[in-house]
């Protein structure tokens, strides 16, 4: 291989690639908790955690299957008052991670809704995982992870289920979503240069605004981020 050649391997290898995911799901179901325990490994518990506002980002670097990647991750209001904000927001996301409770029947119930709104913003290449939170209160489930699974695998979704107050589970979920995005280089390759740069300015899309200008953590409208 020609030395030329080989310096473009070697760099295009080692480039961070830049991935943007999305957390959707009911309100409560515990986003912002399996962001925050993803990211600053904390948890907050409930009673004391508030409803996310509008939509919170964070980034975080990882490494999966050998390669380096700059997440940022959007935890957006599952409130329903909150949906004409954070739809815009599905804009240039390569990852949806839908989260419902498995103690709470109703917001997995709410999934077939939250997947129409899916087809309806991003691409069917754009990679799905159904995350079944709060498994901590297994005593209290109200749906079977069989159940979880396989409704997970007729949306031709990944599917975990995790618990933000244990961690269990959690990177697993962030790690199985990566690692799909990855394998799909039609998802990232033709943006990773410019994802976090000036064309999110030009293009006007969120989620893909330079976010080595943006504080850590901090949410769009300037609070900060929940475990709600």
């Amino acid at each position: 291989m020609p030395p030329a050649d080989k310096r473009h391997s070697v760099s295009t290898s080692t480039t961070p690639v830049n991935v943007k995911l999305l957390l959707i799901g009911n309100a409560s179901v515990g986003k912002s908790s399996l962001l925050l325990r993803f990211s600053d490994e904390q948890w907050i518990p409930e009673d004391e955690a508030s409803a996310t506002i509008g939509v919170d980002f964070r980034v975080h670097k990882m490494e999966v299957n050998g390669r380096k990647v700059k997440l940022s991750i959007w935890d957006t209001a599952g409130q329903e008052r909150f949906r004409t904000i954070t739809s815009s927001y599905y804009r240039g996301a390569q990852g949806i991670i839908l989260v419902y409770d498995v103690a709470n029947r109703e917001t997995f119930d709410a999934l077939p809704k939250w997947f129409s709104e899916i087809e309806t913003y991003v691409p069917s290449s754009v990679v799905r995982i159904i995350v079944g939170n709060k498994l901590d209160k297994e005593h209290s489930r109200q749906v079977p992870t069989a159940e979880g699974a396989a409704f997970a695998k007729r949306q031709n979704a990944l599917f975990v289920e995790a618990s933000a107050k244990t961690a269990v589970g959690v990177r697993e979920a962030f790690e199985d979503v990566v690692g799909r995005i990855l394998d799909t280089p039609d998802l990232w390759a033709p943006v990773t240069p410019d994802l976090s740069g000036e064309r999110g300015e030009e293009d006007g899309m969120p989620g893909t605004i330079d976010l080595a200008k943006g504080s850590e953590g901090a949410g769009v409208d300037g609070g900060s981020g929940c475990a709600c």
